[in-house]
């Protein structure tokens, strides 16, 4: 069974699941993932602080985990 996505996660716990959806959040604009607030900050935090719609980046994280 794959591995969901949530925005409960961190943005580090999602990129130690796959470091490839580092690329994901950069394509949003998120540049966060190597500084340390990506191990604390939830994905719905960050979604909310840049201005992105949560459901859709949830999606395009989900298709590329």
């Amino acid at each position: 069974m794959k591995k969901k996505i949530t925005k409960d996660m961190t943005i580090g716990e999602a990129l130690k699941f796959n470091e490839k959806l580092e690329e994901v959040f950069l394509g949003f604009g998120m540049h966060c993932v190597s500084c340390p607030v990506s191990q604390m900050e939830t994905i719905e935090q960050a979604s909310e602080v840049h201005g992105i719609d949560l459901e859709f980046l949830l999606k395009k994280l989900n298709e590329n985990a």
